[in-house]
C-alpha cells in the first residue's frame, strides 16, 4: 500500500448506490461532490449501479464506464427491483429474534442488488488503496463493504431509527477500518446503537460549494412569486415532512391570513393541495435552486430524519436562515452550533417562528449571518479533503488495523 500520498496519489474507489449529476438524494450529492474533491490528493474512480430511483432500483443508466466532470464512473445493473417495506415484512424483520437469514433476505430485497457490482468490488481489493462506501443501510454496502473491509471507509448517513439495533448493521459498523460521520450528533447515536466505539473515526463532514452569484428576484420573475415565501428543497415524500409541512403551512394560513407563500422545490409523491399560495417548481437547476434560497424568508427542514442537511448550509452562504424539526437530533444540535436557525416542535411552535421572522429582518439577518460563519468555518473543502487525507495516512500506516 502506498504510504507517501505527497508523490504518489493513492487509488481510491467511491462506491455508491446511485450516482450522477441529474440523481437527486443528499448521500448521492455528497458522494459526487467528494469524488470530484478528492482528486486533488488521489485517482478517484466511482462504481455505483445503472439505477436511477431509490424506490425501484430500475437500470436507467447504461452499463459501462463514463466519466462525470473528471471521475471515472463504472455502473454494474441492478438485477430486481425493489420491494417496499411494507411488502417485504418490516414488521416481522423486529418480530422473528433478528434471525440473520432473514435480515440478509431483507436487505437483498431493500437492494439494490447488483452481483456483478459485488465481484468488482472482490476483484478491485488490489486496484484500490482505498474504498469508500457511502451509506449504511442498502445492500451495495452491506454486501460489499466486507469484501474490502480492511481498507474501507464508511460514510453513514445514519439517523436515529431502530434499523440501527439489527444486528445485520451493528456487524456491519465494527468492519471498517474507518468511519467518516457526519455530525456529533450521528456519531454518538450510532456508537450508543451499534457498540462500535472502538473503531477509528472522525466527525469530517462535507464540503459546500459557495455559489458564484445568485439573484432573488430572477426566482421570483421565473416562477412568479412576487410576495414573501418559505420554502422547502428535496424529494417530495412523506418520509422527508413533506406532507406535515403542507399541514402546518395550512393551519398558520387558516389562523393568520397573509400574502405569506410556500415554495416547494423538487419532485415526489406527496399530494400537493391546488392552491394560489402553495406554489411547486418541480426539479430546480443548481442556478434556481440558490436564488430560491435567496429570496425565501426561511429554508424549512421538516424531516425527523437526517444525518446532515447540506441544503440547510447552502441557504446560509445566500443569507436565508433555517427552520428545522425538533425531532431531528442532528439538525437541531446544528442549529445550536451554528446559531443560524431555529426548531419547532407543533404547529403552533412552526407558526409562532415563521411570523416572528418575517417580521423582524434584524432577527433573520443575524440567524443567517451566523449560519454562513459556520459554514465557512467548518465546511470548507480544504478542512474536508484534509481530514479524509488524514484517514488514509491511518490506513496506510497500520494496514491490518492492529
Amino acid at each position: 500500500m502506498k504510504t507517501d500520498l505527497s508523490s504518489d496519489k493513492p487509488r481510491v474507489a467511491i462506491v455508491a448506490q446511485r450516482y450522477g449529476e441529474n440523481v437527486s438524494g443528499g448521500a448521492e450529492l455528497h458522494a459526487r461532490w467528494l469524488a470530484e474533491h478528492l482528486q486533488t490528493i488521489a485517482q478517484v474512480d466511482v462504481l455505483t449501479t445503472c439505477a436511477k430511483d431509490y424506490l425501484t432500483w430500475k437500470n436507467e443508466f447504461p452499463a459501462g464506464t463514463t466519466r462525470i466532470n473528471g471521475v471515472r464512473v463504472s455502473r454494474f445493473p441492478v438485477v430486481r427491483e425493489r420491494e417496499l417495506p411494507s411488502k417485504i415484512g418490516e414488521h416481522e424483520l423486529f418480530q422473528r429474534k433478528y434471525a440473520l437469514d432473514i435480515q440478509y433476505d431483507w436487505m437483498w430485497k431493500i437492494g439494490p442488488a447488483s452481483p456483478q457490482l459485488f465481484k468488482r468490488i472482490e476483484r478491485a481489493a488490489d486496484e484500490f488503496d482505498y474504498f469508500i462506501f457511502f451509506t449504511y443501510e442498502y445492500a451495495h454496502t452491506v454486501f460489499g463493504l466486507p469484501l474490502v473491509a480492511h481498507k474501507s471507509i464508511l460514510v453513514p448517513t445514519a439517523h436515529e431509527q431502530r434499523h440501527l439495533q439489527l444486528p445485520i448493521f451493528k456487524n456491519l459498523f465494527t468492519q471498517p477500518r474507518a468511519i467518516a460521520y457526519n455530525t456529533a450528533a450521528e456519531q454518538a447515536f450510532v456508537e450508543r446503537f451499534t457498540g462500535n466505539g472502538h473503531i477509528p473515526s472522525d466527525t469530517v463532514g462535507i464540503g459546500i460549494n459557495e455559489p458564484e452569484e445568485f439573484s432573488a428576484e430572477r426566482f421570483r420573475q421565473k416562477f412568479n412569486v412576487p410576495g414573501p415565501f418559505i420554502t422547502y428543497l428535496g424529494r417530495l415524500v412523506a418520509d422527508k415532512g413533506v406532507d406535515q409541512l403542507i399541514d402546518e403551512f395550512m393551519q398558520l394560513k387558516a389562523t393568520h391570513p397573509s400574502e405569506l407563500a410556500l415554495v416547494l422545490m423538487g419532485k415526489g409523491d406527496v399530494v400537493v393541495p391546488e392552491r394560489p399560495d402553495i406554489i411547486q417548481t418541480g426539479f430546480v437547476t443548481e442556478q434556481d435552486k440558490f436564488d430560491g434560497l435567496a429570496a425565501a424568508e426561511m429554508l424549512i427542514v421538516p424531516s425527523k430524519w437526517e444525518s446532515l442537511s447540506m441544503i440547510s448550509m447552502e441557504a446560509w452562504l445566500v443569507g436565508t436562515p433555517v427552520l428545522v424539526n425538533s425531532d431531528c437530533g442532528v439538525m437541531v444540535e446544528q442549529m445550536r452550533r451554528s446559531q443560524g436557525g431555529l426548531h419547532y416542535r407543533t404547529a403552533e411552535e412552526f407558526s409562532h417562528i415563521i411570523k416572528t421572522i418575517s417580521s423582524d429582518p434584524t432577527l433573520k439577518a443575524q440567524l443567517a449571518t451566523n449560519g454562513r460563519r459556520f459554514v465557512l468555518e467548518n465546511y470548507s473543502w480544504d478542512i474536508i479533503v484534509s481530514k479524509y487525507k488524514k484517514l488514509f495516512e491511518m490506513i496506510a500506516a497500520d494496514p491490518r488495523g492492529e
